[in-house]
């Protein structure tokens, strides 16, 4: 019985080690919001930005501290669902003229990839964006969105292009490990 219970013990912590979501946890701190309802995972390394009237909450690289990550919670009409508001690609068209490209900011921003996940009863829309900016630098945003309680909430990643390849894998992770209650 006991050869039994240690083998099961065995193939459960070889399961955990060889899962790339438990290894990549690893590397991530939790942060959690339990007024506003979300929490997501960031890298080690990364540190709190204080923001006054932007978003909810932001945190950068000590090192690339352009790379970014942050929080920002918009009302909703009442009742609305995500899928209300559009299709992945319409919000993900949307967002970007709205957010990451208003007319008078001189950004430009492409729409690479929208999808819809589904996490505990929950839809989230994974959208995906090359930024250009005015001084002609690119900058790969990956972002979360989902409807809560009244409320759209868009969890963002923003990285320069020149370093997207090296880190896309996290942000990914980090991204994916966004939800809201």
């Amino acid at each position: 019985m006991w050869k039994k219970i240690a083998i099961i013990c065995l193939l459960m912590l070889s399961f955990s080690l060889i899962n790339p979501g438990v290894a990549a946890a690893a590397g991530f701190k939790s942060y959690v919001d339990t007024a506003d309802g979300y929490q997501f995972l960031y890298p080690n390394g990364w540190l709190p930005v204080k923001v006054a009237n932007g978003p909810d909450v932001v945190f950068h690289d000590l090192i690339e501290i352009s790379e970014n990550v942050s929080v920002v919670i918009s009302p909703v009409p009442e009742g609305k669902t995500l899928k209300e508001l559009g299709a992945p690609t319409e919000v993900g068209y949307k967002l970007g003229k709205a957010a990451l490209a208003p007319s008078d900011s001189g950004r430009t921003a492409e729409l690479v990839d929208a999808r819809e996940k589904d996490n505990e009863g929950k839809t989230y829309y994974i959208l995906e964006y090359l930024v250009k900016l005015p001084n002609n630098q690119q900058r790969h945003n990956i972002a979360s969105v989902a409807v809560s309680r009244g409320k759209l909430f868009t969890f963002n990643a923003s990285i320069p292009e020149k370093r997207w390849t090296k880190v896309k894998r996290t942000m990914e992770n980090v991204v994916d490990s966004f939800t809201v209650y």
